[in-house]
């Protein structure tokens, strides 16, 4: 049977929490690095919606929401415990930890980019709209060494993106910052070789129509 297709952006923080949930997984798909600007057709007919990433598992079934294919992932075989399965309420927690971190502090990281991006007066405030989310991830770290736990979750892989990304846009001002805590988890989970696999760049899939194999340590080197 074939694999699945994933059709992944390289620095697209979706892209990035999908590919973080297969290769936990060890979920073996066949990568297609795309572009935002020129999206393949086969892509397109598979999600006509046209956001990355997409994972095609068979002609009936395509995942296109990025936390869905974690979840996917996830739910075949989870060696790493993410999902804290022996925990009832876990997972409802996680994926409110989860949804307030893409319906609410994604938002103000957008327009805090912007703001940065185009020197506005309107920075500071935006950077403070982040901070919202940013003190309450804070305070759990100060209980945890992660959000959930002692160890690694979903909602840890799933966030990780956007705080990555939030750090980076006034990097002087992130490491100087009351958020200590979220310095080391963030150094933590960017230093891992699990997140140097998951980024490691691919060709253009319509440059050459060549996928790569991805999901797990001895298929993703």
């Amino acid at each position: 049977m074939p694999l699945p297709i994933l059709y992944s952006l390289q620095h697209c923080p979706y892209a990035m929490r999908a590919r973080m949930g297969l290769f936990l997984s060890n979920q073996a798909v066949m990568l297609r690095a795309v572009i935002t600007r020129n999206k393949p057709a086969e892509m397109l007919a598979a999600s006509p919606k046209g956001s990355i990433p997409v994972l095609v598992i068979d002609d009936k079934t395509v995942i296109d929401e990025s936390l869905d294919i974690m979840i996917w992932a996830l739910c075949k075989n989870d060696p790493h415990y993410l999902l804290y399965n022996d925990e009832p309420d876990a997972l409802a927690a996680m994926l409110e930890l989860i949804a307030q971190n893409d319906n609410e502090f994604t938002i103000s990281l957008s327009k805090y980019k912007q703001a940065k991006r185009f020197h506005e007066d309107s920075e500071v405030h935006y950077r403070q709209q982040c901070e919202l989310f940013v003190h309450q991830l804070e305070t759990r770290l100060n209980t945890y060494k992660f959000f959930m736990g002692q160890k690694p979750s979903l909602a840890d892989y799933a966030i990780l993106p956007f705080i990555r990304q939030f750090a980076r846009v006034d990097r002087k001002w992130y490491l100087n910052a009351p958020y200590p805590k979220l310095q080391q988890w963030l150094t933590y989970h960017l230093q891992s070789s699990s997140f140097s696999k998951v980024m490691k760049k691919y060709p253009l899939w319509l440059d050459q129509h060549e996928a790569f194999l991805f999901g797990n340590d001895s298929r993703s080197n």
